[in-house]
């Protein structure tokens, strides 16, 4: 007699993502349920209405962290993954056994742990863990399970609560004494401050000038002069990163200006140069490690123009796909089946010759080792070319495909060999001045792993002296004739800014952040005002300067860089089982060795002057202040009055010079009082705003009232109090010449025609997109902007007559032509559409964002933002296209 009904049960494998899911689906066949969380399903509260009603009066709760209780985290479902988490409670009831598939990281490892936690399975649980998608690598991970690592999670976990307590504990005090809704971040404040600093030197840069002379042979090389009797011609290198002459150079360098640089060239004319000596050296180059996270994304950012979010975006898929092994890692080393089809790669495509002696095994300084995945590399036992997979991939699929199959097969490829060759030449001017030329070259002898991975020029890395060059064959004492001498003037370049690739170098030599983080870090600096993009260089904000200020000042030890990549450190061991997550917390909330923690910090407010926060002098009467609307300049008089101008949303704060302040503070200041509007009295105005010139009424102000103190009384604003009209300007009115009647004309409006059969009223309104007419809900386009104040109702209900029709003008013309792009040779132009300028190669369309300028787009800009709206589309889908309904019959 049977008990239950019989029936077959399965395994139940959770991971993350849909497109894992499917993958790993298909290798498992029947006898697996494999379904996606999609990502966390808890996490601590987002806002008050995530808070439990039990603990909602509590006073910790709003930070949801209870300090008291040991730093305990309060976590709530998410609101929009209730529905995921009933799914994954039905379908645990068809499994006999769970297999947590999520990535085997600290991230992964917490989803696996919060999963276990709200689904309270009774059935085993198992953790399921593997570095690439492929067949053998899920077979093998099914038969190779392991316990939750409770290291990994709590290394997590400190992680979450440790960045809640540092934001909220912070932000408030941005809010309070800088700008409101602003943030600070334990990573994201010393990502901005860094940005900020290099700024910093660029506006302390002072620009110098010299000139240098180059002899153009007859024999189709080029010589640099070197010296003029004995003494160094300056180069670049004799200049210090604040654009002026190292002290040291000073006394030893010969600083040519025009005019002497002019009549050298004069006094060396017709003269050849005698070589004089000759120097040839073999240099060696090794390949470089298979790529880690920041090296892919610095690599990506250097070779094909992406920022560190789209990479992240792409490797995703790839990784997903079964196409890359796992993309967030530290990892330098290769395992041992990596290595022989590296090796197997290189010696089928470039021969035996180009293999390396011996397997390479690179050592990297990954903290953990229980975090130590593989560098990021092909998938599988064998990789496949990039030739191989094109038709499976998409164009930025297989960019980043082919980076890392090549990096990766380089990895272990021979050493390439090169000769390079120095010439020294003498020439006696007319004078009889002994001069010194010099040539530089170089050539490959042997390509090695050049021939997979050829090296990228960068201008960290740029080299002009050694440039790859054949120098021919020359004897001492040889005359060598000369085409021409010229000469050229050069001035000193700032310090370049950091781009995202350079950025996340910089993070990582610091130590600060980790492979997950890089990307998001950047985004967030981004999307909360601190940074602009200009081209691919990250520009800090006047906020940014405004807020890094306020932390170097009070909260030093929150921004210090050595501190901040302490505490990743501090997280690794925790990681590792090395260090307890309570005591550090505890450590780092309340202090310790007599310095004050985070507690004590966020707590001392009144010694902030936000006034001061707030200020940058450019002179004695001139200052640069950052308001709740913005960074503005004040010009302040002996008399107590004060001047304002705004500044220009996209100006750099390096360009914002003392001569450039004082011409923004002459310039008229963008307000006319027009007059009186003689029904309500109320002044009317003409003034400049962010979106274009408009007019606007002015209320009287209230009579002020008196507390018991003779203080002004706080008024309260009304929420249904009436606001002053407003209306823009029309395209063909200017506001030096706005009249009182062009203005009050505009205030009238909406203007009211009269009514249709069915009782609406019919109106006559500007909107953004130009005039319209209206009744109900059925609005429609107007042709100019004079039938605002010229059509009748009668002409109002003709247009209402006919069926309505979509409005199909001549195509404007490009605002811009950024060039080909090199993949596809398509053009990429940018255009004005309906929400603002965009960027598009006639496939693909994406939207300019804060800080990209007309003047500033480059086609090498255009690239990144066209690459990340085609990455953001293969992950959401393009956007739907809105249907139009046909007509009735």
């Amino acid at each position: 007699m049977a008990g239950k009904k019989d029936h077959e049960f399965k395994k139940l494998v959770i991971v993350e993502s849909p497109a894992k899911a499917r993958k790993i689906g298909g290798y498992l066949g029947d006898g697996y349920i494999v379904e996606a969380s999609v990502g966390h399903i808890r996490d601590l509260p987002q806002r008050a209405a995530d808070i439990p009603k039990e603990v909602k009066k509590l006073a910790w709760s709003k930070e949801g962290v209870d300090i008291d209780n040991d730093f305990a985290p309060l976590y709530v479902i998410n609101p929009d993954k209730r529905a995921k988490v009933a799914e994954l409670k039905e379908l645990m009831k068809q499994a006999d056994e769970i297999l947590l598939a999520t990535d085997e990281d600290r991230e992964g490892e917490a989803i696996a742990w919060h999963l276990v936690e709200v689904l309270q399975p009774k059935i085993p649980i198992k953790r399921m863990v593997f570095n690439e998608i492929t067949e053998e690598a899920i077979l093998a991970a099914v038969e190779n399970t392991r316990d939750l690592d409770y290291n990994l999670i709590d290394a997590q976990e400190t992680r979450r609560v440790l960045d809640r307590l540092y934001g909220y504990r912070l932000s408030p005090v941005l809010w309070k004494k800088v700008m409101p809704r602003i943030s600070a971040g334990r990573v994201q404040s010393v990502a901005t401050r860094l940005i900020v600093e290099k700024e910093r030197e660029r506006m302390a840069f002072i620009s110098s000038g010299w000139w240098d002379i180059t002899a153009a042979t007859a024999l189709g090389f080029n010589a640099r002069l070197l010296s003029v009797e004995g003494k160094k011609v300056a180069a670049t290198s004799d200049f210090g990163a604040d654009g002026a002459v190292k002290e040291k150079s000073l006394a030893d360098i010969l600083l040519l200006d025009e005019t002497g640089a002019k009549a050298l060239v004069s006094a060396l004319e017709g003269t050849p140069l005698i070589v004089k000596s000759m120097e040839e050296s073999p240099r060696t180059e090794r390949p470089k490690p298979p790529f880690t996270t920041s090296t892919m994304q610095q690599d990506a950012g250097s070779r094909l123009g992406w920022g560190a979010q789209i990479t992240m975006r792409i490797a995703q898929r790839l990784y997903e796909n079964g196409y890359i092994t796992y993309m967030r890692t530290d990892s330098i080393n290769l395992s041992e089946q990596a290595i022989k089809a590296a090796r197997a790669a290189a010696k089928s495509l470039y021969g035996a010759d180009h293999v390396y002696e011996t397997p390479r095994v690179y050592q990297g300084k990954t903290k953990n080792a229980q975090e130590a995945h593989e560098a990021i590399r092909p998938a599988g036992d064998t990789f496949k070319t990039p030739g191989e997979l094109a038709p499976e991939l998409s164009r930025d699929e297989f960019a980043l495909y082919d980076l890392i199959w090549k990096r990766t097969v380089a990895s272990q490829m021979a050493d390439a060999k090169k000769m390079q060759m120095r010439v020294d030449f003498d020439v006696a001017t007319s004078s009889g001045e002994n001069a010194i030329f010099r040539a530089n070259g170089s050539v490959i002898t042997f390509a090695g792993f050049l021939a997979a991975y050829d090296e990228v020029a960068t201008d960290e890395n740029k080299d002009e002296e050694s440039a790859d060059r054949r120098l021919p064959a020359m004897a001492l004492g040889q005359s060598v004739p000369i085409n021409e001498y010229t000469c050229e003037g050069h001035e000193t370049k700032p310090p370049a800014r950091y781009t995202e690739p350079t950025l996340v170098k910089k993070l990582e030599e610091l130590g600060i952040g980790r492979p997950s983080t890089f990307a998001s870090i950047i985004q967030t600096i981004q999307d909360r005002g601190y940074v602009n993009k200009r081209g691919r260089a990250l520009v800090p904000t006047f906020l940014a300067f405004s807020v890094t200020g306020l932390l170097e000042t009070h909260f030093t030890k929150l921004v210090d860089y050595d501190f901040t990549a302490s505490m990743e450190e501090d997280l690794d061991k925790i990681a590792a089982g090395e260090a307890g997550r309570v005591d550090w917390l505890r450590d780092f909330y309340y202090g310790v060795d007599g310095q004050p923690g985070l507690n004590e910090l966020s707590l001392d407010l009144g010694n902030i002057d936000a006034r001061a926060t707030n200020t940058m002098n450019l002179s004695d009467v001139i200052e640069i202040r950052v308001g709740r609307y913005g960074a503005y300049l004040q010009e302040n008089f002996e008399d107590g009055e004060r001047k304002l101008a705004n500044i220009p949303e996209n100006l750099a704060p390096d360009e914002l010079t003392l001569a450039l302040a004082i011409e923004l503070l002459a310039a008229p200041s963008g307000e006319r009082e027009l007059g009186l509007d003689p029904v309500t009295g109320f002044e009317v105005v003409a003034k400049s705003g962010r979106f274009g010139p408009y007019i606007s009424e002015i209320f009287p102000e209230e009579p002020v009232e008196l507390n018991d103190k003779g203080e002004p009384k706080k008024k309260r604003k009304k929420k249904d109090a009436p606001k002053p009209k407003t209306a823009s300007l029309l395209s063909t009115m200017s506001l030096d010449t706005i009249t009182l009647d062009d203005a009050l004309q505009l205030l009238s409006l909406p203007r009211v025609l009269g009514t249709n059969s069915l009782g609406e009223e019919i109106t006559v309104q500007n909107g953004r997109y130009g005039p319209y007419l209206k009744a109900g809900a059925d609005s429609r386009t107007l042709t100019s902007e004079e039938q605002l104040f010229a059509i009748t109702l009668d002409e109002a209900l003709d247009i209402y007559s006919k069926p309505k029709e979509r409005r199909r003008g001549v195509a404007k013309p490009p605002l811009k032509e950024l060039g080909a792009d090199p993949g596809t040779e398509k053009q990429v132009i940018i255009k004005d559409g309906r929400f603002g300028m965009y960027v598009t190669d006639g496939e693909t369309n994406a939207t300019l964002r804060r800080g990209d300028t007309l003047e500033a787009m480059t086609l090498e800009r255009g690239l990144e933002l066209l690459a990340g709206r085609r990455a953001w589309e293969a992950e959401n889908g393009p956007s739907p296209k809105k249907s139009r309904k046909k007509a009735a019959p």
